[in-house]
């Protein structure tokens, strides 16, 4: 591959702009939840950007909401731990709800 002058390829990231805001937490949450529920397909993430933070609401089928949340809420914490440590990696502040 031959580049002509003025066509010259840089190593600068030019679509660092073009990120989708989440994309990280959002892959992470979808993928914990589709492991959890006996119903993957019903799974479905909104993603709402605040002036604050990314909140990303979770919808899973009703006879799954005991799975997502666990007892006591533990699993829904620990979900919501791991999707904020994701947030952060990329520099996003990510809020998790889980809807019914």
């Amino acid at each position: 591959m031959s580049l002509e002058p003025g066509n010259e390829v840089d190593d600068v990231d030019d679509d660092a702009g073009n990120r989708i805001e989440g994309a990280t937490p959002r892959a992470v949450l979808e993928y914990l939840a589709r492991s959890i529920v006996d119903d993957p397909d019903a799974v479905v993430i909104d993603v709402e950007e605040g002036r604050r933070a990314t909140t990303l609401r979770l919808h899973v089928a009703p006879e799954d909401m005991g799975k997502v949340i666990g007892k006591r809420g533990r699993v829904a914490q620990a979900i919501r731990t791991v999707v904020r440590a994701a947030g952060a990696r990329d520099q996003v502040s990510v809020d998790v709800d889980i809807v019914d």
